[in-house]
């Protein structure tokens, strides 16, 4: 197969490119400042064989360029679909978008990606039986296999485990960080079994803080309070962390206009000011709009003649306000709307 430094031929297409050549071929195509900010993200070896491809190659036809970025967004896309919805979903969109043949080739293409996906054979499985086949499994396990489901499943899942396990599996996902992937094979064999299914994968890193934080936030909400109590009583600390993420300052365009006016009366106007700096125009919209003509036209002013804040100092004064919703909505004064509950969470 030619090396990049053959592209100038004609005959070379970017099919015909090995996948370290279309690499650098797309480096090329973006330019040396995207592909400086890429080489950030990747490991010694990766730089090495780069580099030493990006030596070899000379001019590279447009038309090859284009077809590279083209496979490169294609590819995203598709991963996004899988991520979404599975094989089946990513088929069924990239066929209407790309028609039958490009679509199947580049599921074709992703086709070892999809297979190191671990658990990816539970996706389509209800929740209510994968809780069945991990009734009798140690928290750590169910912790494993929870954290390894894509969110909405995964948070299904976690309510209806048994509630005197709940919050341990909870606190097990928060803190996992790595498994040995012969671990991870271990229980996808077993699980398989359970399903009439065959094969394992390898272990791909999952849980931590915010895996747990999304989990939580598209589950409902008498699930969210049971996992943070009992994480609270096992480690305060963690139980905040993990509760600071479930709702954030920008979070606010999901409240309603009602229960953001309940929540402007109980905050420090200076807190407001500082908070509302460097944050996007969707989110001082929908505070400003809340507010009396007047009280907006004073806060926009106190903003514009502050000094310049530290960005610590205006993540505390978020926090502060998130403190200030997370309060009233253990109050029960306003919902917070979040994926996964009954229609008792819808906001009212």
């Amino acid at each position: 197969m030619a090396a990049l430094r053959d592209l100038e031929k004609p005959e070379i297409t970017a099919s015909s490119l090995k996948g370290i050549q279309k690499a650098a071929a797309l480096l090329v195509a973006i330019g040396e400042q995207r592909a400086g900010e890429i080489f950030k993200y990747l490991g010694e070896t990766e730089v090495e064989a780069l580099s030493l491809e990006l030596a070899k190659a000379q001019k590279i036809p447009t038309e090859v360029c284009r077809d590279v970025i083209t496979e490169a967004v294609e590819s995203v896309l598709a991963e996004d679909y899988l991520a979404e919805g599975g094989v089946d979903y990513a088929r069924s969109v990239l066929m209407r978008s790309l028609g039958e043949d490009r679509a199947e080739e580049i599921i074709g293409r992703l086709a070892a990606t999809i297979e190191r996906r671990p658990f990816e054979f539970l996706r389509r499985t209800p929740a209510e039986q994968i809780v069945v086949f991990l009734r009798n499994e140690s928290p750590q396990t169910i912790a494993l296999v929870v954290s390894n489901l894509h969110t909405m499943l995964a948070a299904q899942v976690l309510s209806d485990i048994d509630p005197e396990i709940q919050a341990d599996v909870a606190l097990r996902i928060a803190l996992m960080a790595e498994t040995r992937p012969e671990v991870v094979s271990h229980v996808e064999t077993v699980m398989r079994s359970r399903l009439s299914a065959v094969g394992s994968q390898e272990y791909a890193a999952a849980g931590g803080v915010k895996s747990l934080a999304d989990i939580l936030n598209s589950s409902d909400r008498t699930t969210e309070r049971n996992v943070l109590d009992e994480l609270a009583k096992a480690d305060g600390e963690l139980a905040e962390e993990i509760r600071l993420l479930l709702f954030t300052f920008e979070d606010v365009v999901k409240l309603d206009d009602r229960s953001i006016q309940m929540v402007l009366k109980e905050v420090d106007q200076k807190d407001l000011a500082i908070a509302l700096r460097g944050v996007n125009d969707e989110v001082a919209g929908k505070i400003f709009g809340n507010m009396s003509e007047r009280g907006a036209e004073l806060l926009k002013e106190e903003i514009q003649f502050q000094p310049p804040q530290r960005k610590r100092v205006v993540e505390e004064a978020q926090g502060r306000i998130v403190g200030v919703v997370r309060r009233l909505e253990e109050a029960g004064a306003i919902v917070i709307s979040r994926g996964g509950g009954s229609g008792d969470d819808a906001l009212v």
